[in-house]
């Protein structure tokens, strides 16, 4: 199989959630390098290091049958010439559940190689249960008079 080629980090970007959304693993697996050096974090999961363990547990993820829909906010990112790194808030709807999950955060990492820009990780944990996604500054405590 032919890999795309990903002419900016945004483009592999848009194509990761597509493949996820459509439960695709030969078009998840072309946005990731073929490095061995690659990694992968699913929420509340253990470091996947590897090509064939990272296509594993997207085999696994796809083959539960549950179509995903994401909305992806509050996007950052930070790139160089060779190296992008994303952090995004994942929205995730799971049709058939009656509500929408609790977001997570995700940070995505780019390699601009000879082939386009390739995924060389990902790691998603679960969101703060706090309803602002900006922390809350701390408020020093009144001092106390002693009589």
């Amino acid at each position: 199989m032919k890999k795309a080629i990903y002419a900016s980090p945004q483009d592999a970007e848009a194509a990761f959630y597509e493949a996820l959304t459509k439960s695709d693993l030969d078009a998840m697996m072309s946005v990731w390098a073929d490095d061995d050096d690659i990694y992968c974090v699913h929420p509340n999961g253990a470091r996947l290091s590897g090509v064939e363990r990272v296509r594993e547990s997207w085999r696994q993820i796809f083959a539960s049958g549950q179509t995903l829909r994401f909305q992806l906010r509050e996007q950052q990112h930070v790139q160089g010439m060779m190296l992008s790194v994303h952090s995004v808030y994942e929205y995730v709807t799971v049709t058939g559940e009656p509500r929408p999950r609790s977001p997570v955060i995700a940070t995505n990492v780019y390699l601009r190689t000879e082939r386009g820009w390739r995924m060389v990780a990902h790691h998603a944990s679960p969101a703060p249960s706090s309803t602002s996604t900006e922390a809350e500054p701390r408020r020093a405590a009144a001092p106390k008079t002693l009589h």
